[in-house]
């Protein structure tokens, strides 16, 4: 195989802010990105945009049964045609949008998404795979470093907000690897970093989820108001907290996952 600079140079796969492109080259780091999913022999691996395949290399020279990159930028779907030829029946590769793609739909079991996300549709794809967590193994993703403290915040902390709910109700979350603007081509202006996320046993079924996503947004979406006025949008917000014994003047920030939980499935029971 050509290297990923010469793959590069051929396609004319310059790295484009419009598609959140920051391509990461450096085999070794690519390698230690795949290692953290930990034995991958007979799992089926989703990636997320792909771009020259520095990531897809590492995935295939791993004992994963096979690989399905799924890539919306249609140059390196040219550059990319060549790393599936060199790898007959290990290698997929899907011209799409992530977004409109359902991972359960697209793969047998057991499934896991390993990828460098495209910084500009990483919280909205993680979202997503979380309601849909239960066909899942587990997911190891690269974020800025800024969206992966916000997923694996505590509470009462900085970071802590909807993401890191919704995340952590959902899944064991993982901060596992840091790595700076110069490690990617063209460097950002931030770090980034590697976050793991292993689903919990038990799937809350859609109406839940549905729930969890009301009270969050509910809750973190004035975060300087006492959780009394900001649940009012749901309705009877007095009465909702004292069914769940959580006070009324504190604030989104204080409480904790199970609390959520708590508040989740109260609205879900109306």
């Amino acid at each position: 195989m050509p290297s990923l600079a010469e793959t590069i140079a051929r396609h004319g796969l310059d790295a484009r802010k419009s598609l959140g492109q920051h391509f990461l080259l450096d085999p070794a780091l690519c390698t230690r990105i795949a290692a953290q999913a930990g034995d991958l022999a007979g799992r089926h691996v989703l990636e997320v945009g792909p771009g020259p395949g520095g990531l897809t290399r590492a995935l295939l020279a791993t004992a994963a049964a096979d690989v399905t990159a799924v890539e919306l930028d249609r140059r390196a779907i040219a550059a990319l045609a060549e790393l599936e030829a060199a790898h007959p029946g290990r290698l997929r590769v899907i011209e799409g949008d992530a977004l409109r793609i359902d991972p359960a739909e697209l793969l047998p079991a057991p499934r896991v998404i390993i990828a460098n996300l495209p910084y500009n549709v990483g919280t909205p794809l993680l979202v997503g795979w979380l309601r849909a967590a239960a066909a899942l193994e587990g997911m190891v993703l690269m974020f800025q470093q800024e969206v992966a403290e916000r997923i694996t915040a505590a509470p009462d902390s900085e970071h802590y907000g909807r993401l890191a709910v919704l995340a952590q109700w959902r899944c064991r979350c993982a901060l596992l690897m840091r790595l700076p603007p110069g490690a990617f081509s063209p460097p950002p202006k931030v770090w980034s970093a590697v976050v793991g996320l292993v689903p919990h046993a038990e799937a809350p079924p859609p109406a839940l989820f549905a729930a969890m996503e009301r009270v969050t947004a509910a809750a973190f979406g004035q975060r300087r108001k006492m959780l009394r006025g900001a649940l009012k949008s749901l309705g009877d917000a007095e009465g909702l907290l004292r069914a769940a014994e959580i006070a009324g003047e504190r604030r989104a920030e204080t409480l904790s996952v199970a609390e959520f939980d708590r508040l989740a499935r109260l609205v879900a029971a109306r």
